[in-house]
């Protein structure tokens, strides 16, 4: 199982790669692999602000619809709109073309609550 230790990492099983105050958002390989072939990514508030914790949108399996939370408070300024012809970028490739969001951070703070990958191997019991 693929975790990179240069990420951040959710309970929710989303990662976070942060530049500046940009952060790259998207779910980790033990999630698409629980989830199984992915083969829809909805993600309707592009342009929104929203809190930490609210939901920014869905990734739908053959088998399962699963909510996506947003990691840190801000802005969504970018969707990987690759996503929409092949969803199922985020099961061959989910921290490099998989990534589903760009956040615009409102909130530096937020970031000392998200997981290292130590944290998030011991979460997962990896």
């Amino acid at each position: 199982m693929n975790i990179p230790s240069e990420l951040k990492y959710t309970k929710d099983h989303e990662w976070v790669s942060i530049e500046g105050d940009i952060a790259t958002v998207g779910i980790t390989d033990f999630a698409q692999g629980e989830l199984g072939d992915i083969v829809y990514v909805e993600v309707e508030t592009l342009d929104e602000t929203l809190d930490k914790d609210e939901v920014f949108g869905t990734v739908e399996a053959v088998k399962t619809v699963s909510d996506l939370f947003l990691p840190l408070s801000g802005e969504i300024i970018a969707f990987n709109e690759a996503l929409e012809e092949e969803p199922e970028k985020v099961n061959s490739d989910p921290y490099g073309e998989g990534w589903m969001i760009k956040i615009k951070i409102n909130d530096a703070a937020e970031k000392e609550g998200l997981l290292s990958d130590a944290q998030y191997k011991e979460l997962i019991g990896a």
